[in-house]
């Protein structure tokens, strides 16, 4: 049987021939809401990314829907409670894109403690700046992970070959397994006590919701930098905002934001603040591979085989 996936996002060229002869795919990437609901109830299974929001109200028109399958980690965007209600099973691709994060994680930290994107602008407006631009180094900095997945190890493993040094946090890994992997496990507000730089490679849940807010920004050492390739809304932007302002966190990176595009917004503008667009997971390896791997993944849940990253 040939099933009907329904592509709302877009999806990486896939070479895996025998792969695509068992599945018919439907590209109607940007798709709006309301469209959406208009076709659903014609697919098997829907492949997405963090734009396209999978909502009791699609789910209850998706009379022959099997599948809902997420390119990349977060899935945020679904609703899962609804999902397990209607029967329907969520996938991800939670390591494609690991490698991706984990280097644009170590270039953001480098852009902060070197000051590379004010070093490029002054070159590029005819500035000769070598005098004011005296950073500092990662050598023996103490860099605290907020969350030890995938991601934040790859991250930790990076880091190591810098000689920094690892503290992670993180409620699911054995304290075994981090330490196994060169970093020492410690409780969150040790971690905020400890650490030179902080990154976040948490999902974005109701317990990790403005983890790092005012009370955990006044923890932190004066002069800490803070990286975020995580989810918009671990950080409450308005505070971090205020201690930027007051010197207290002496510079951010963050590619991610609580509202996406996030405008003019005082923080993505702050010149403490090196933004991205959310392109952790943007290289061409990591696409291919999450292409890939999720449509696999959702075909094997298909024809009900055994499956890698199943949510619900």
């Amino acid at each position: 049987m040939q099933w009907k996936i329904l592509l709302t996002d877009g999806l990486a060229p896939i070479s895996d021939k025998e792969l695509l002869s068992t599945v018919e795919l439907s590209d109607q990437k940007g798709i709006s809401a309301e469209e959406l609901l208009d076709v659903i109830g014609d697919y098997h299974a829907v492949i997405v990314r963090g734009r396209t929001k999978i909502t009791e109200d699609v789910l209850s028109k998706a009379e022959n829907l099997k599948v809902v399958g997420r390119m990349g980690v977060g899935v945020d965007n679904i609703d899962l409670q609804a999902a397990e209600a209607h029967g329907v099973t969520v996938v991800n691709a939670p390591v494609a894109t690991t490698v991706s994060v984990a280097e644009l994680t170590m270039g953001l930290m480098l852009s902060l403690i070197r000051d590379i994107p004010k070093a490029d602008a002054g070159m590029k407006s005819g500035e000769w700046l070598k005098k004011e631009l005296v950073g500092t180094e990662l050598y023996q900095k103490t860099l605290g992970v907020i969350g030890f997945g995938n991601i934040g190890e790859a991250v930790a493993k990076r880091a190591l070959a810098f000689d920094m040094k690892i503290v992670a946090y993180d409620t699911n890994r054995p304290a075994e397994e981090i330490k196994a992997a060169g970093a020492q496990p410690v409780s969150f507000d040790e971690l905020l006590k400890l650490s030179d730089l902080i990154t976040m490679h948490v999902p974005h849940t109701e317990s990790t919701h403005y983890i790092i807010n005012d009370k955990a920004l006044d923890m932190m050492k004066d002069g800490v930098l803070i990286i975020d390739l995580a989810r918009g809304g671990v950080l409450e932007e308005a505070a971090l905002l205020a201690a930027l302002e007051s010197g207290k966190v002496a510079g951010a990176a963050l590619d991610v934001f609580e509202k996406e595009p996030p405008g003019d917004s005082p923080l993505a503008m702050h010149p403490k603040v090196v933004a991205t667009p959310h392109i952790g997971g943007q290289t061409k390896e990591a696409q291919l591979r999450a292409g890939h791997d999720i449509l696999s993944e959702v075909v094997n849940a298909l024809d009900e085989k055994p499956l890698r990253w199943k949510i619900v």
